[in-house]
Formats: C-alpha cells, structure tokens, sequence
C-alpha cells in the first residue's frame, strides 16, 4: 500500500543551502532487514516489562501493524518500528516465522434468499450437540489453526499483503475466565503465557458462567450486544456480528445460547449465505458472512455443509480498501478441537471430553 510522504515548505533563507548541498537519497530497507528491526524492537519491550504483568485474553485482532517511519535523515534509511500486537507473557520469545503472501480466492457472491432456512439448521444442530459442563478446577481447551494479517507499511513494496502462516493456537480458559494460558509457539514466550485476568467478564471478554447468564432469547440477545457494544467498530451491524463470531470461535457455549447467537445473527442487517468456503484447515463449508463497509472485508462463518457444526472462520477483501485486493483472505481460522479438560496445560485424551 502506498504511504503518503509530506514535506513542509523550506524557508525561503535555506534556498542557497538546498541548492549547495547534494539531492538526499530516498533509500529503502529490504522486507528482511524491516522485520530484524522489528524483532529487534519487541525483545528490548519484552526484556523490559514487568515480571508480573499478566497477559490478557486475545481477542483475535484484524491487524497487525508493522509501520516504518523515517527517523532522521543522517541514519541514510533505517527505520524505527511500532508493533501494534497482542503478545504477552516475559518470557523468552521464540523466532517468529517470516511472513508469507496472503492468499487470494474467487470471491462467491452472498444472498439472503436461504438464510433463514440455513440458521434453522445450523441452530438444530448447535441444540441437537451434547455440551458438556465444565466444572470447577476444569478448563475449556480449544486447538485452532489461525493466520491473521500483516500490514507492512512500507516504501520499499507497497503491493504485497503479507500474512502470518498458518499455525497451531492452543488456549485454555477456567469456567469464571480467571485463570487460563495460551500457547502458540512462534507468537508466545516458549512454552506458553498466562491468560489469568481479574476483568469482570463481558461480551468482549467472555467466561463460560458469564455466558450462562445472557438471554436465551434473539430478540433480547441482539439488543443487549448491541447495547453493549455501541460506538465499537466500524458501524453496529458489523460490531455485532464480530462479536457473535468471536464467541463462536474460543468460547464454549451452552446449547441454548448457542442457538440463540446463530438466531440473533441471522436478524443483523446485511447477514448473507455463501454457499463455498474453506476453513484455515481446507474444509469445505457453507458460510454466514457480513461485509464491514468501511474496511471492505467480509467476515465469514463456516459451517459443515451436512453436519452444520461451525468449522471456523475467514475474512476475505471483497472491495480494494487500504491497498488490499479484493480476493485476498487477511484472516483465517480453523477450529480443530473444542474439549473440556481437567487442568491447565492438559490436552484432550482419557482426562478430557471433546465436545
């Protein structure tokens, strides 16, 4: 994407200098050298944070920004780098994989003409599951497969969408969201960092006993997110739905509420059925989708086209915004196993139920 540059006005007492002195350069780093640097960066703010700072739950971000900025003439091109991320923990961070060239899919058209008879099944079969009730001392493990998208804000190639490549993220969370960890190796201190939060739960940080106590009715459940979140995101109807698919991705939910989110998500403006996409994982599915009009990305929710059981999720660029292409996939998740376990760090297996 293109960075705009801006130069002021020179007095008119520096004309002679400018003219004695040689035109400056315009130099550029390379993609690799920009990435250095900012490895550079995060070691020192890791090596420097407090010991005790827990980590907060991620909500999964849309963007991950590395962006270059000039910082003085004499330095002939080096950069200083500001990485907005979610990283947490003080351990030791492990390399992170170079990123990778977004993927780019034919965009399918939406339509609403089977959306009602879509949520119907997708909520029978969300009623029809067997959720288990994680008690106290247990935790809910979900194991995804995720990419998220990388803006590199750069002069050097403002052409490239760069992504992260796909890759394992592993979180498990305590029923009141009190205590939890999360370990994605190549994103995270080795090892994993802690997710234990004293947040009061809410939409945006949702525990699985808070979640028991939302409405069980759309109606009521609609107007309470979008209460709830009024003056977030780019317009209501696109808040609203990303919040429903963000408790649909690492949350366990009761079969009640389950069915009512998928309702309540079918009653937002602009909610549409596409009939083909793939999870992060290759499943083919049919999808729920809504297009966020000012950044021009179209989130979708993936569903087993026989089954109906959520898959996972996609954002795909449908209008050229922010130099992105439309086709061009900027987020993609994949869920792999959603269980309930009986202690942190414990993986799915004679201990745990899958769900």
């Amino acid at each position: 994407m293109t960075r705009k540059k801006s130069r002021r006005e020179e007095p008119l007492d520096y004309a002679e200098l400018a003219r004695l002195l040689p035109t400056p350069g315009d130099p550029h780093l390379s993609l690799d050298r920009h990435l250095l640097l900012e490895e550079h960066l995060m070691s020192e703010i890791q090596r420097t944070a407090p010991a005790s700072a827990p980590a907060p739950a991620r909500r999964p971000a849309r963007r991950v920004l590395l962006i270059g900025v000039p910082v003085a003439a004499a330095l002939a091109g080096a950069f200083a780098f500001t990485a907005l991320t979610n990283s947490g923990g003080t351990g030791p961070a492990t390399a992170t994989p170079p990123p990778v060239e977004a993927p780019v899919v034919r965009i399918e058209p939406g339509s609403t003409a089977r959306l009602a008879s879509t949520v119907e099944r997708i909520a029978a079969a969300a009623s029809a599951g067997k959720t288990p009730e994680p008690g106290p001392g247990q935790y809910i493990y979900i194991k995804s497969k995720v990419s998220y998208l990388l803006e590199s804000h750069t002069d050097a190639d403002d052409s490239r969408t760069l992504v992260e490549p796909l890759h394992i993220r592993e979180v498990w969370n305590s029923p009141d969201g009190k205590q939890g960890w999360l370990d994605e190796p190549g994103y995270k201190p080795k090892g994993g960092v802690t997710l234990d939060s004293d947040v009061e739960p809410s939409l945006g940080a949702a525990s699985y006993d808070y979640l028991k106590t939302l409405p069980t009715d759309p109606d009521a459940l609609l107007k309470k997110i979008y209460k709830e979140t009024k003056g977030q995101g780019n317009s209501p109807d696109q808040e609203a739905f990303t919040t429903v698919g963000d408790l649909l991705a690492e949350q366990l939910a009761p079969a009640k509420l389950n069915v009512a989110l998928y309702r309540a998500a079918a009653k937002i403006p602009g909610v549409v059925v596409v009939d083909h996409a793939k999870d992060a994982a290759g499943r083919e599915g049919i999808a729920l989708a809504h297009v966020d009009q000012k950044s021009g990305d179209r989130t979708e929710w993936i569903f087993d086209p026989k089954t109906y059981a959520y898959l996972g999720s996609r954002a795909v660029q449908v209008k050229q915004a922010d130099g992105i292409k439309p086709g061009t996939v900027i987020n993609w998740t994949a869920v792999l196993e959603r269980a309930v376990v009986d202690a942190r760090k414990q993986r799915p297996g004679a201990q745990g139920t899958r769900v």
